[in-house]
């Protein structure tokens, strides 16, 4: 059975952000995630990883002011320089909490500007960043958002693209995040999507369609997935990223334990 972290941007959310660590651990997660930690010194999260006993899986780099609207900056020409100054500040919160994966959002489509340009500036963003936190040894993860339901206009929304542009950065230290949600609204076949890429593939996240609510209360087949993963040998974790129907606690029936 794979290894399942608890996505603290989404899961317990009715606790204040320090206490959700010990209940994700209390509930048999062993590690967590969340979508950005910039919020809270990082002293203060390590204190509660290590308090927890959990470790600390993926967070995402800067995304820009995502209150403005910004959904992250790899794709963005322009904006070069806060990309770098958030790769930076990313780097010291990855050495503090001991985290080997970092997402970097691609961002919103511009209007305006041609798609080679966007591709160029995206690929070399992302070998910027790779460069930088392969001296720390870690991976940047590059994942495909759905720009159909919950994100729209974002640039990276194709599977086969995120593959295309992986091939492209040619960094080892860059791995695709399959978020089976998100996969299965822009090309379903999921099987066969980790059955041919499972060697590209570093991180996985899940949750339910429709709705991104917990495995079980929609149409993809998580069990069988999970025995899949077990069958290919992915070592890696899967990301708990969904939006809980009702309260987290009263929807973890499916987490094996």
């Amino acid at each position: 059975m794979p290894k399942f972290a608890a996505n603290l941007s989404f899961l317990f959310a009715d606790r204040p952000f320090p206490e959700r660590f010990a209940h994700a651990a209390a509930w048999g997660f062993a590690g967590v995630e969340y979508l950005f930690p910039y919020d809270w010194p990082a002293h203060q999260i390590a204190a509660c990883l290590q308090a927890a006993g959990v470790e600390q899986v993926l967070f995402n780099l800067p995304p820009g002011n995502w209150a403005a609207g910004d959904r992250g900056l790899a794709c963005l020409p322009g904006r070069r320089g806060e990309f770098i100054e958030g790769v930076e500040q990313a780097m010291d919160y990855a050495v503090q909490l001991d985290c080997p994966r970092v997402h970097c959002m691609a961002g919103l489509r511009p209007a305006g500007v041609a798609e080679t340009e966007l591709a160029a500036t995206y690929i070399a963003n992302v070998q910027f960043a790779a460069d930088r936190f392969a001296e720390i040894g870690a991976t940047v993860m590059l994942e495909p958002i759905n720009s159909r339901i919950d994100m729209p206009g974002y640039w990276l929304d194709d599977v086969e693209k995120a593959f295309c542009l992986l091939a492209a950065v040619d960094r080892s230290n860059v791995k695709l995040q399959l978020d089976l949600y998100h996969a299965q609204i822009i090309q379903g076949d999921l099987a066969r999507t980790l059955e041919a890429n499972i060697d590209r593939i570093g991180h996985i996240q899940i949750a339910d369609n429709p709705g991104r609510h917990e495995p079980g209360t929609g149409e993809i087949h998580y069990p069988f997935l999970f025995s899949l993963l077990d069958r290919l040998g992915y070592a890696g974790w899967v990301g708990c990223e969904y939006k809980p129907l009702t309260t987290t606690e009263s929807g973890l029936d499916w987490l094996p334990r």
